[in-house]
């Protein structure tokens, strides 16, 4: 009889160990940046309020969005942003609050984009310096130390897009490939300044990795990722080696933030004309909107999920933060348009949050501990 008791005790331990593993997995938690602009003051907002309904909902003054997210993506000012919220300071936290990093880009934003007069004048239009960018990304991406960061010093996985005019293709930049081989890990501001480097404003740049092997002549990621939602959900689901438990977009949950519409009826001539501006505005703002659209249909199931902050385009002039955030949101429909919603930008951010919190924080590794190298592509990256 004892033995019998000892033995259905024994299966009873085993039982409930291997169910322990059959347990549902958390959802891999994303957030996006869009590019645009030289302030980002929709993503800026949406950041801050994101952070500060994180520490309410926790109970935490000192929690931070790389807590609650497993990856981080941006284009541009967006992925300036990404950036300053995934770098690690050296001790597995990030080197800025959202609060700090909308901050330090706020009070840098004329050396970030600083006109070159020289330039202007010799063009005869309105060019920024790349010495005075590269400076302020210098100093953003620099520990107290003197290190300078990579790719690899990230306490999140992060992804930034740029376009490569030696290849004549986009080149994706992230933590992933830099962790596999120093042939694609990058200091972190030539990242930024890569994926920042708009036509006609910046000259392109040139970038190497660490190791000399991987070169890029880069120009602004905007021209093919402005919204770079769809490549981080597209990394997550094809990285088994970082994300093994995810199988498909319902184990996901998406944030992506939008940085307003760059045009407008405005902006149209009264004979229908536009601008080759405008073109290029058309053709940024139709990239983030075709890839709202096509995850918004991928998430139909369940659009809890996935979550667009946008200004929706009603306002005029420039709106500011807390502008952003009483702004009802907006929703791309299946077959095309969108549906202005009920609920603000902040309620929705405030029920992301919710969902966010009640799952825990991200159990992925701070940092990168891989030893497999990545062969290099034919064509020398």
């Amino acid at each position: 009889m004892e033995q019998s008791k000892a033995t259905f005790e024994i299966f009873t331990k085993l039982e409930q160990k291997w169910l322990s593993h059959c347990e549902p997995t958390k959802k891999i938690r994303i957030l996006s940046i869009d590019g645009g602009g030289t302030t980002g003051i929709v993503a800026a907002a949406a950041l801050i309020h994101l952070e500060d309904q994180i520490r309410l909902k926790t109970g935490d003054p000192y929690a931070q969005i790389a807590d609650f997210f497993d990856m981080i993506s941006g284009t541009g000012v967006g992925a300036i942003l990404a950036a300053m919220l995934s770098a690690d300071d050296g001790t597995g936290h990030p080197l800025f609050t959202a609060r700090e990093a909308v901050k330090f880009i706020t009070l840098n934003n004329s050396r970030l984009f600083r006109v070159n007069k020289l330039a202007g004048v010799l063009h005869r239009r309105k060019k920024f310096s790349g010495k005075s960018m590269d400076k302020v990304l210098k100093e953003m991406f620099r520990r107290e130390d003197g290190t300078v960061l990579t790719l690899k010093d990230t306490c999140k996985p992060l992804l930034v897009p740029c376009f490569d005019l030696n290849s004549s293709a986009p080149f994706v930049f992230s933590r992933a490939d830099a962790s596999g081989s120093p042939s694609f890990n990058f200091e972190l501001w030539k990242v930024c300044r890569a994926t920042s480097a708009t036509p006609s404003l910046f000259k392109p740049f040139q970038l190497s990795s660490i190791d000399g092997k991987t070169s890029c002549y880069a120009v602004d990621g905007g021209l093919v990722m402005n919204n770079p939602t769809a490549a981080a959900v597209t990394h997550v689901l094809h990285n088994k080696r970082d994300f093994p438990s995810v199988n498909g977009v319902e184990d996901l949950m998406v944030l992506s933030l939008g940085n307003g519409p760059s045009c407008g009826r405005s902006k149209v001539g009264s004979n229908g004309e536009c601008s080759t501006s405008s073109v290029v505005d058309i053709v940024l703002d139709g990239v983030s909107e075709t890839v709202d659209q096509m995850l918004g249909n991928a998430f139909c199931w369940n659009r809890t999920d996935y979550v667009r902050i946008q200004a929706n385009g009603l306002g005029s002039g420039r709106m500011r933060m807390e502008e952003v955030l009483k702004e009802r949101g907006v929703e791309s429909l299946p077959f095309g348009g969108k549906r202005l919603l009920t609920e603000t930008n902040g309620n929705r951010i405030e029920s992301f949050v919710q969902r966010l919190v009640a799952s825990g924080k991200t159990s992925l590794p701070p940092s990168p501990c891989k030893e497999s190298a990545v062969s290099p592509l034919a064509n020398g990256r």
